[in-house]
């Protein structure tokens, strides 16, 4: 697989192109930056041994030394990015969340399965040895009562939104927020497991720009409710417990992670430990898994993925807009 990396931003300098040194099946061909980021491109480019920069997207999207572009961009551009990457015949890694509304999404996957290319959502915790093990040990569990998630972790940026100073992740015009940012691993690992709720309903703290800087998601299923806090402007311990009449599971550490889960049946005093992901670098997993699927052309496999993304952004998408978020595109 022979990848173009779309962006020089914090989630492909400390995510994407160190997790990618551990996956020989996947070759990085090149990266692409805007002008005024040109010398970043060229400093990871010297870095991680990439052959080409760009900064002309069209004349990347026409290299046959590319078949998947890897879009690590600000949020509210993924829509515009991928269908250009989809109608240049290219395949495409999208970083969560996928885009900033539903209709984009629909629109990017009918594209994507009617020229039959291939488009994966990078949601690292949905190709973890661990959440696989999750989904197996449910069944354990017995009927399910109840869940909660708490995924809360400070923003390196927050101190200067206090200041006034908006960049990409509390801008509302560049789809950012809690929710769509460090919640969506929770909506992800709920729906991952439990599919499409019934209702949904966010209760979120807004800040001065109208941004949602921390927030509190219900998640109605019929036989129990789901509870999940995402927040940027504070932190506690990150966990997600299940519940159910004949047990309890518990993740231990950050959602986007899974480093490890408990489980815990009723009867027995013990509690089993689990930690069975391979892999240091949480993004290794999705890496590999996608260009596994890849080159048995698992295109079945590729498509289930799809329907836990679009659930996921539609959800969003109904939470955001219960709260009154509104998005630049919004207004388009």
């Amino acid at each position: 697989m022979k990848l173009a990396i779309l962006g020089t931003g914090f989630i492909v300098k400390e995510g994407a192109l160190p997790a990618l040194r551990e996956v020989p099946e996947i070759e990085v061909t090149a990266i692409f930056a805007r002008e005024k980021s040109k010398g970043v491109a060229d400093k990871l480019a010297v870095q991680y041994d990439i052959p080409k920069v760009y900064t002309d997207y069209d004349e990347l999207l026409a290299s046959q030394d590319v078949e998947f572009v890897y879009i690590g961009l600000t949020n509210s551009v993924h829509y515009e990015y991928a269908k250009k990457a989809l109608l240049a015949g290219k395949h495409v890694i999208m970083e969560k969340p996928f885009a900033s509304t539903a209709a984009e999404v629909r629109e990017l996957v009918e594209l994507a399965l009617a020229k039959h290319l291939y488009i994966f959502e990078a949601v690292t915790l949905l190709h973890l040895p661990n959440f696989h093990a999750i989904k197996e040990k449910l069944a354990e569990l017995g009927k399910i009562t109840a869940v909660m998630a708490n995924y809360s972790q400070y923003s390196s940026r927050y101190d200067r939104y206090l200041k006034g100073e908006v960049l990409p992740a509390f801008d509302p015009e560049l789809s950012g927020g809690a929710l769509y940012d460090i919640n969506i691993y929770n909506l992800n690992f709920i729906i991952g497991l439990f599919g499409a709720p019934n209702d949904v309903s966010y209760t979120p703290n807004i800040g001065f720009n109208g941004i949602d800087t921390s927030g509190t998601l219900l998640l109605k299923y019929k036989d129990f409710t789901a509870t999940a806090l995402g927040a940027k402007d504070s932190e506690s311990p990150c966990f997600i417990t299940i519940q159910g009449e004949k047990g309890w599971l518990k993740v231990l550490g950050a959602p986007n992670a899974l480093a490890a889960f408990e489980v815990s049946i009723h009867g027995s005093r013990a509690v089993t430990r689990y930690e069975l992901n391979r892999y240091a670098h949480r993004m290794v997993h999705e890496f590999k898994e996608f260009a596994a699927l890849y080159a048995a052309q698992d295109y079945a496999a590729m498509e289930a993925g799809l329907k836990v993304s679009q659930t996921v952004l539609e959800t969003a998408e109904q939470a955001r807009k219960d709260a009154g978020i509104v998005f630049g595109c919004d207004r388009q």
